[in-house]
C-alpha cells in the first residue's frame, strides 16, 4: 500500500508537469506520453482497492478468501492501458491529418526527460517490492512504468525533429508511442489471463515436487497442483506412503510434507497433502472413483 501511494504521487506530479508543457507547446507526442503517465498513476487505485479487499478473512461463501480481487484489478488496469492507447493514437492521427507547428521545443524535450526519470524511479520501486512480496500485479505494473519511461524518451525524437524543421516528427513519434503502449497492453493482458486461468511457472511445480519427494516417508509424489490466490500460492499434492504405516504415522508424514512446502516454497501460504497407501504393483486405492474422474 505504501508503494502504491508513493508511486501514485510521483507519477501524478510527473504527468501534471508534462500536461502544463503540453498546454503551451501543442506536442501530440508529449500528450500521448502524458496520457499514458496519468493512466499508469491511476492503476494504483484499483490495485489499492484490491489489496485492501484481499486482506479480508475467508468466509463461508468465499472460502479461499478475497485474494482474487488482485486479478479483477488487473482487468481494470488492462482497460486503462487500452483507453490511453486509443486516445494517444487518435490525437496522433488527427495531428498527421492537420499538421501544426510545435512550440517551446526545449520545454517539450525537458518534459520528456522528466517523464523518463519519474517512470524509471517508480518502476524500480514497484518491481523491487513486488518481487519481495510475490505480487505479479505489482511487478507487471513496475514493468509497465519502465516502458512508459522509454516512451518518454521517445518524445525527445519528436522535439528534435521539430527543431530541425520536420513538424511531422511529433505526430509520427506519437504513433510510435501508441504502438509501444499496445505492446504493454498485450503483455499485461497475457499476465492477467495466466492468473485467471491458474497458470504457474512450471519450475515452481518441479521445485515443489522435489521438496515433497525429499520428505522422509514419502515413497512417491503423485498429482501436484499450484494456484495463485492474489500474491500467495496454494498447493494440493498427493503422496504415496508405506501401506504398513498406521493412520497416525501416515498423517505425520503428510504434515511434515506440508510443513516443508510452506517453509521452502516461496509465497506458499497453505498446502493440502493427501496420503495414499502404497501396495502391490497395479493396486488402485481409488478404483471406486474412476467413473467420476
Amino acid at each position: 500500500m505504501r508503494v502504491l501511494a508513493i508511486s501514485f504521487a510521483v507519477l501524478t506530479v510527473t504527468a501534471i508537469i508534462q500536461s502544463v508543457v503540453v498546454a503551451f507547446s501543442g506536442s501530440v507526442a508529449l500528450l500521448g506520453d502524458t496520457l499514458h503517465n496519468f493512466a499508469d498513476a491511476l492503476t494504483a487505485v484499483p490495485l489499492a482497492i484490491a489489496f485492501s479487499v484481499g486482506r479480508r478473512m475467508a468466509t463461508r461463501r468465499f472460502t479461499y478468501g478475497y485474494g482474487r480481487a488482485e486479478d479483477l484489478a488487473g482487468i481494470v488496469i488492462v482497460l486503462l492501458i487500452a483507453a490511453s492507447a486509443a486516445l494517444a493514437g487518435y490525437e496522433a492521427v488527427k495531428r498527421l491529418v492537420d499538421p501544426q507547428d510545435m512550440r517551446a521545443v526545449g520545454w517539450v524535450a525537458a518534459a520528456g526527460v522528466v517523464g523518463f526519470v519519474g517512470n524509471e524511479w517508480v518502476a524500480r520501486y514497484r518491481i523491487k517490492v513486488g518481487r519481495e512480496i510475490g505480487s505479479a500485479a505489482l511487478v507487471a505494473d513496475g514493468l509497465h512504468a519502465r516502458t512508459d519511461g522509454l516512451t518518454s524518451l521517445a518524445v525527445l525524437l519528436g522535439a528534435g525533429g521539430a527543431a530541425l524543421g520536420f513538424p511531422l516528427a511529433d505526430p509520427i513519434v506519437g504513433l510510435l508511442i501508441t504502438v509501444a503502449i499496445l505492446f504493454v497492453l498485450r503483455d499485461a493482458a497475457r499476465e492477467i489471463y495466466h492468473r485467471l486461468m491458474d497458470a504457474v511457472d512450471p519450475r515452481l511445480v518441479e521445485k515443489a515436487e522435489g521438496i515433497v519427494a525429499g520428505v522422509a516417508g514419502v515413497e512417491r509424489v503423485g498429482a501436484l497442483r499450484l494456484r495463485w490466490i492474489g500474491h500467495t500460492l496454494r498447493a494440493e499434492v498427493d503422496i504415496v506412503v508405506g501401506h504398513e504405516l498406521s493412520l497416525v504415522q501416515a498423517h505425520a508424514v503428510a504434515v511434515e510434507a506440508e510443513h516443508r512446502l510452506i517453509h521452502d516454497l516461496p509465497r506458499l501460504r497453505a498446502a493440502t497433502v493427501h496420503a495414499d497407501p502404497g501396495g502391490p504393483e497395479g493396486t488402485d486405492h481409488h478404483a471406486a472413483l474412476v467413473t467420476h474422474r
